[in-house]
């Protein structure tokens, strides 16, 4: 739970005082602008991946980073052939993988989420696929929605080169393809992975009436529903 006083991005709420330490925290100060509730809303309907990949047998791993990592994290988790989800931060060292430093935006780390799926299930390019059209907005640079900072910024981490060279093409789709006003900004680095804080796991299913999760994450599942419909478990 976003639950830090000198995390810049988080707000500390006296009401909904049940949650999880007695605080409530709403990532980003603005969550509640006009800008916001536009960005909450989106969800776009695009071309999934031509390029095609070759994934070895078995269950095989996928780091995204995307914003704030419950909603990410609660989008993949209802992806049918996903084994498991976690959230954590990719990008940095293993030493300031930490809530608070991370936040700081100093680490070079970003909220990220480790996938772990069944490519016999969903492939790797289909989890692409879902991470453009609904999980964040690939456009915004190091920020998404309400929450600034190179710590928000929209990442890949592949696990492997047919990942890596997945990804690249991908990206290089859709950027021709134009469906966005705006360049895509996703970077595509060397992977990494330091789960979260114990807090931070299943945030959303353990914390569905956070007001953060309600006005940001939700819309994400409800765009997942209504794009995805088959992919949902």
């Amino acid at each position: 739970m976003k639950r830090l006083p000198r995390t810049p991005k988080c707000v500390i709420r006296a009401v909904n005082a049940a949650l999880l330490f007695g605080l409530v925290t709403g990532c980003g100060s603005d969550f509640g602008s006009a800008v916001g509730t536009a960005h909450a809303e989106e969800g776009i309907r695009i071309a999934a991946p031509l390029a095609k990949i070759v994934e070895p047998k078995g269950l095989q791993t996928a780091v995204f980073a995307g914003g704030c990592f419950w909603g990410v994290e609660a989008v993949f988790e209802r992806v049918k052939g996903v084994t498991r989800v976690e959230s954590g931060y990719s990008g940095g060292t293993r030493s300031t993988a930490d809530y608070d430093l991370v936040s700081s935006g100093t680490t070079r780390h970003a909220e990220s989420v480790r996938i772990q799926y069944n490519p016999a299930v969903v492939s790797y390019g289909e989890l692409l696929h879902i991470f453009f059209s609904v999980a964040h907005d690939p456009t915004q640079l190091n920020r998404q929605g309400p929450d600034r900072g190179k710590q928000y910024r929209s990442a890949i981490f592949p696990a492997n080169a047919a990942q890596q060279k997945a990804a690249r093409a991908y990206v290089a789709q859709l950027d021709k393809a134009g469906y966005w006003k705006k360049p895509i900004v996703t970077t595509i680095e060397p992977i990494s992975f330091f789960p979260a804080e114990s807090h931070h796991q299943d945030f959303m299913a353990k914390n569905p009436n956070h007001r953060y999760i309600v006005q940001w994450d939700k819309p994400k599942i409800a765009n997942l529903k209504k794009l995805f419909p088959s992919r949902v478990r």
